[in-house]
């Protein structure tokens, strides 16, 4: 038996992760804890890893959430090392959030509440001033209305179905959709051609994209003009999307009626159209516990069996255990890799029981079951390989 084998594994949790999610990591082959030298792997929600000096000893990170912004993914693709994450963990309370912003919007609630908190509740007159105040927050219902959503994965599937149970019309956009999102979307969704499409026809726009190159200022102040007078924009996807300053002057022109979102710093703090959220999306119990299950399950089978699902920066890669010795392989996307590591192991004698490959743009992944054992020379003539840039040795 192996080293590998007998010695668990080290997971460095960087921040409180749900105690259901840690369970999934038997305390007889993991250790988790949050001061480890040398980690096989790492569990963070928001810690910030962007300036953390990560040891090499890091085969996989860990992110119990969706987005990975505070991650080095480059870095860690560079090194070979898979990102994982657990999109559409938390999508039914990011959901709930949606319909909360939306009311909030429609119902003028955060004035109503404020105008409210400054009544006095000695005076005589209370009753008096609430009957003359309320006209100031008359608001409208949400039937009848049309949500444009931008973005139609998990989340923003589940925000159309419940939109639709309120009464809303519904337009979405997504050029990457899945099949299986496209399987999850309402029939009665109307599906628009672009952005603008859904910012010109839409009285609430809610967009839930991951923050790339391509979805920076996805509206801006280009695009915002588009927008129905009067019209709301969420964003509970990420800080960046939408650019402030174009949205903060659609709001101080009353062209926008409402701009809610969760991210409250830069500009758009303390503005009064503006209803921003301490990053409440995924701040539930019962979020936090599926995310971490989910992610925990994850970085289970990639460092027991070398699997990789749901990795950010890696293709999707499953092979079910026929033989008892197993390497996994992470390189760069360049032609003949398969050839050349066939090769290393037919010189060492190796018979080949099966093998799988796949890429995701530059990265490139392999599972090989051989036969019988691997030799460290074997393991090490395959590193050797240029543009091979981790090896890992599973035996069962």
């Amino acid at each position: 038996m192996t080293q590998l084998m007998t010695q668990p594994f080290q997971i460095l949790v960087l921040n409180q992760i749900s105690a259901n999610g840690l369970k999934r990591l038997p305390a007889d082959r993991y250790i988790t804890a949050k001061d480890l030298a040398t980690p096989d792997a790492v569990l963070v929600r928001s810690a910030d890893m962007q300036s953390m000096d990560i040891p090499a000893s890091v085969q996989a990170i860990g992110r119990a959430g969706a987005g990975t912004n505070n991650i080095p993914v480059k870095a860690m693709s560079e090194r070979g090392v898979p990102v994982f994450n657990a999109p559409g963990a938390n999508a039914g309370a990011v959901k709930e959030l949606v319909l909360a912003g939306m009311l909030l919007a429609a119902r003028n609630l955060v004035p109503a509440l404020r105008f409210v908190q400054g009544l006095d509740a000695k005076s005589p007159e209370m009753d008096k001033a609430v009957e003359d105040g309320k006209k100031n927050f008359a608001g409208f219902e949400l039937a009848g209305h049309t949500l444009g959503i931008i973005g139609l994965g998990k989340i923003g599937c589940l925000v159309a179905d419940a939109a639709i149970k309120l009464g809303m019309h519904v337009l979405g956009y997504d050029p990457d959709i899945t099949v299986d999102a496209a399987w999850s979307l309402p029939a009665q969704v109307k599906r628009a051609a672009s952005v603008n499409e859904v910012l010109k026809n839409s009285d609430f726009v809610t967009v839930h994209v991951p923050l790339v190159a391509a979805t920076r200022d996805l509206v801006n102040a280009d695009n915002v003009k588009l927008m129905r007078h009067g019209a709301v924009l969420l964003n509970f996807s990420r800080e960046g999307v939408t650019n402030d300053v174009a949205v903060l002057a659609a709001l101080d022109s009353k062209h926008l009626a409402w701009y809610v979102c969760d991210f409250p710093g830069g500009a758009i703090h303390g503005h009064a159209k503006v209803i921003a959220l301490p990053h409440l999306g995924a701040s539930t119990r019962e979020a936090e516990e599926n995310c971490a299950i989910m992610v925990a399950d994850q970085l289970r089978d990639f460092l027991e069996h070398g699997n990789v699902v749901n990795a950010v920066n890696f293709p999707n890669v499953s092979m079910g255990r026929e033989s008892g010795f197993r390497v996994a392989i992470a390189n760069a996307n360049v032609p003949n890799m398969l050839g050349q590591i066939s090769t290393a192991m037919a010189n060492a004698g190796l018979n080949i029981h099966n093998m799988v490959n796949k890429s995701r743009g530059d990265m490139a992944y392999t599972l090989v079951d051989v036969e019988s054992a691997v030799s460290d020379e074997v393991l090490n003539s395959l590193r050797a390989i240029e543009g091979v840039l981790a090896v890992r040795y599973l035996p069962s």
